[in-house]
């Protein structure tokens, strides 16, 4: 795939897309690969760019210079770094069936540097979703026509599936520890949602649940990433901004109506949130 320096800009651009079947007597790595990708397995390689690579079927060892040994089965994502070495191939009587997407740009290095991603942690165990095969397959036939600003879908895809692949197994990790506390936190965030104009507050909801207010605490954040009352004064800023768009209400009854302590506080807490005051909506 080539990508323009006005492309680079963008943040991410995809460099190479594949699939590959490999039956269970088949050499590997094929001689199919593309230039500058093919390795030795006992030699590894090292590459410039980052790939995300999708196991259908069958079976696989991975090594990297972080990462001594590591399985792979079907339903696995591995993702390879820039500049670390590593070496993989299938096992077992099936061979593999799997895709890859490299790319590169400042959009996934951020990511990295943040520690979403790191070489110590390259394989994501999220079972087989079709929905993700979709996206490898729309990426492939995105880059087979080379439309105009191909680069920029392709970008959008490359995202998705690292949305997807760190959404589920994080989500399959919450629900294996306990598929009560994961409905617990759903109901307390419909219970939120639904009584923004309320007074209610995070201790009733955490004693509606059922459970101590630290331990709700702690489950909430650990699932949503937010502290439950960051997240119910979030979404009554939200909810404000609403108001101020598309009423005539005045800023202190806004302020009231969502239960902030007064419209000085409400005006302040709105600013840092949203970067303006909430008169700029109504000048604007």
């Amino acid at each position: 795939m080539l990508a323009s320096e006005r492309d680079q800009l963008w943040g991410l651009t995809v460099t190479t897309i594949g699939y590959e079947e490999i039956g269970p007597h088949d050499s590997y790595p094929t001689r199919g690969h593309a230039d500058g990708y093919y390795f030795e397995l006992d030699k590894g390689r090292i590459l410039p760019e980052y790939q995300l690579l999708y196991i259908i079927e069958g079976e696989g060892i991975f090594h990297s210079r972080t990462v001594p040994e590591a399985r792979l089965k079907a339903g696995d994502f591995f993702l390879l770094f820039p500049g670390e070495w590593h070496s993989y191939h299938p096992i077992g009587p099936k061979g593999w069936t799997k895709y890859w997407i490299g790319f590169k740009g400042d959009n996934m290095d951020n990511r990295v540097r943040a520690g979403f991603l790191s070489p110590q942690k390259p394989i994501y165990h999220v079972g087989y979703s079709s929905e993700v095969e979709m996206l490898y397959k729309q990426a492939y036939e995105t880059a087979k026509r080379e439309e105009a600003y191909s680069q920029q879908v392709l970008s959008g895809i490359v995202n998705h599936l690292i949305g997807m692949m760190y959404s589920l197994e994080r989500n399959i990790e919450l629900k294996s520890r306990n598929q009560s506390h994961v409905d617990m936190v759903s109901r307390a965030r419909l219970r939120i949602r639904q009584s923004l104009e309320s007074s209610l507050t995070i201790q009733q909801v955490a004693e509606e649940m059922g459970v101590s207010y630290s331990n709700f605490r702690k489950l909430f954040k650990e699932h949503t990433g937010l502290s439950p009352a960051t997240y119910q004064q979030d979404l009554r800023l939200q909810r404000a901004k609403e108001l101020l768009s598309t009423t005539d209400m005045s800023i202190k009854e806004i302020a009231y109506r969502l239960n902030f302590d007064s419209p000085d506080y409400f005006s302040a807490k709105f600013k840092i949130k949203t970067g303006h005051k909430p008169s700029d909506l109504r000048n604007g």
